[in-house]
Formats: structure tokens, sequence, C-alpha cells
């Protein structure tokens, strides 16, 4: 459910988030539970869940769930070069390792590779995976 992944992703419990969106603890255990579906809620009830979760309300309906489940396969298939470069910055942001802005600079040259001179994932899939991985991110 897309809920859970946003509340385990902002490392938020449901209470908080039904206290941070304003809306009744039982209203997000039944979104959760998947007794209530989203896309049943009021356009208020949806726009407060995407405020308190920071994300927009289209990720939350069915497009966005689509696109969500499109984003993340941009993560597998993946050359192996490439593949091996993304699991291996991905374990150095969870070890917190020292090596940290090698492995930043091993899978940015990936990237480029992949999408430049092989042309084995597209400028979109490659943009992805920049965006995601690469910029914002403080080394």
């Amino acid at each position: 459910m897309i809920v859970d992944d946003l509340l385990s992703h902002a490392c938020m419990t449901k209470y908080r988030l039904a206290e941070q969106a304003g809306i009744p603890h039982a209203t997000l255990s039944d979104i959760c539970s998947e007794k209530t579906k989203l896309e049943k809620c009021s356009a208020e009830t949806v726009y407060k869940l995407a405020k308190a979760l920071g994300v927009t309300m289209e990720l939350l309906t069915e497009s966005g769930i689509r696109k969500t489940e499109r984003e993340r396969a941009y993560e597998y298939g993946l050359p192996e070069y490439l593949q091996h470069d993304l699991d291996t910055y991905k374990e150095g942001l969870k070890t917190k390792s020292e090596l940290l802005d090698c492995y930043w600079g091993e899978l940015y040259g990936s990237i480029n590779l992949a999408e430049i001179s092989e042309g084995v994932i597209t400028p979109e899939h490659a943009d992805y995976l920049r965006k995601k991985y690469l910029w914002g991110r403080s080394l």
C-alpha cells in the first residue's frame, strides 16, 4: 500500500500521520488496511494526507500508484555494472561508509555510460536514478 510505503520512508507512525494530517486515526487505519480505498476518500482527506507526507495528491491516487511502480522498475533490470554500482552505493548510504564519495562517483559514471555511451537506459531512466540517488545528497 502506498501510504504504508510513504510512512516507512518518512519514518512516521500512523498515529503521527493522523495527527499531522488532522484526520481520525480510524480513517487512516481503514485506508492502511485497505478496508477503505484511498480513491474513494474525499479530496480533502487525500489532500491532508498528501500534505502531511510531503507528496502530491496524484501520488496517492491510482495514476500515482502506477507511476510509483514504474519508477521502482527503474531500479531493476539494469546492466550488471550499473546494478552493482547502485547496490554498492545504497549499501554505503545504509552503513555510512567512508567510501561514499567514491561510490557516488562510480554510480554517476555508470549511469552516464549506460545512458550516453551504450544507450541501454533512456534519458528519463537516467534522470530518475540521478535525482533519486545523486543530486541533493550530502557526502
